[in-house]
């Protein structure tokens, strides 16, 4: 930890760009799996567990022409499911001199601190999303219990790597996978929100390809790119697709050339319909949760606590608690395994 701005020797006359050459890392979209694109800000600042209760239903009902001396119920079972609680923190320090040295390269030391700090807090909160802090027991999205994982089966032509696949069919796989996916959760007829989550050398290729064309027609042929014909797809079905990029996931599929790509629900919509007679009416009990994937926060951004230090140096902390990715609907995720090459 420190700052290294060492002298420097210049030719005089001379001209010294005022810009910086930034280091550049990816931003990545796992805030787009999100309900609401973003986390949860729920939790105060020493909350251990957040805990999420669940209403199971089964129905036993009698028919008959007569009436029974004995009849069935309905039973109603209570449970409940958690998560822990993790507290972030990284803290700096420096003085004036540290300052001046900054000064001389052009840059705020504490500025430089401030976003230092917050991209590391952003990162390994993306890392807690994915994978959990602990994923042994299940935490982060790709860890999560319950969720679908499908391979990438081979095409019509025997190809079943990202590489050599036909680039008509992989939007109609992914497309079909969209498809199971709101059948697992009742959500055919209605237009929902879903997010692509996958690392760049895997997507890039279907947003910068064309659907050959064949001897019969098709959606896209000669035109658009695999991204483009599932998005049209998609949007014919009154879906919305957001595309993200996360790197981590290259090679997260057991080995280096195996990619995992996140097709997620963020939110399900209850459904419903404007009959007198609806086999889903208990959804309709007050307050319902609609969240299929989250991750809970204490506060919007990282909390920064300013402190003086003994000499005229400054103390520099900050933390902020939050949770690893949570699927409290696990049938609104599919993790499709994808050989690169």
């Amino acid at each position: 930890m420190g700052i290294q701005a060492d002298a420097y020797i210049t030719v005089n006359p001379s001209f010294i760009e005022p810009e910086l050459i930034l280091q550049y890392s990816q931003v990545s979209g796992f805030v787009d799996l999100m309900a609401d694109q973003q986390l949860r800000v729920r939790l105060a600042e020493d909350d251990l567990v957040v805990y999420m209760k669940q209403l199971n239903l089964r129905t036993k009902m009698a028919a008959g022409q007569a009436s029974y001396n004995e009849l069935p119920g309905v039973d109603i079972m209570a449970t409940m499911f958690s998560t822990a609680t993790y507290l972030l923190q990284v803290r700096a320090e420096w003085n004036h001199h540290d300052v001046a040295a900054g000064g001389r390269w052009g840059f705020a030391v504490p500025e430089a601190y401030r976003l230092g700090g917050r991209q590391g807090h952003f990162q390994l909160a993306r890392d807690a999303a994915l994978y959990g802090f602990n994923p042994q027991i299940g935490e982060g999205i790709v860890n999560a219990p319950g969720t679908t994982t499908v391979p990438l089966p081979p095409d019509t032509n025997g190809n079943d790597t990202v590489v050599t696949y036909d680039n008509g069919e992989m939007a109609f796989f992914v497309a079909s996978q969209v498809l199971a996916l709101k059948q697992r959760t009742y959500q055919l007829g209605m237009g929902r929100l879903f997010c692509i989550l996958g690392p760049q050398r895997t997507l890039g290729l279907f947003e910068y390809n064309v659907v050959q064309l064949v001897q019969f027609q098709r959606i896209g042929a000669g035109t658009t790119s695999t991204a483009g014909t599932f998005k049209s797809i998609l949007m014919d079905n009154g879906d919305t697709l957001l595309w993200a990029y996360d790197d981590t996931l290259q090679g997260a599929g057991g080995n280096a050339d195996t990619d995992v790509v996140l097709l997620v629900m963020p939110e399900v919509e209850k459904p419903a319909t404007d009959k007198p007679v609806n086999t889903n009416i208990f959804a309709s009990m007050s307050p319902g949760n609609k969240v299929c994937v989250t991750q809970y926060c204490d506060m919007a951004a990282p909390r920064e606590i300013v402190s003086p230090l003994a000499g005229g140096a400054t103390d520099f902390l900050q933390e902020w608690r939050i949770t690893s990715g949570w699927t409290p609907r696990p049938q609104a995720v599919t993790q499709i395994l994808m050989v690169y090459s």
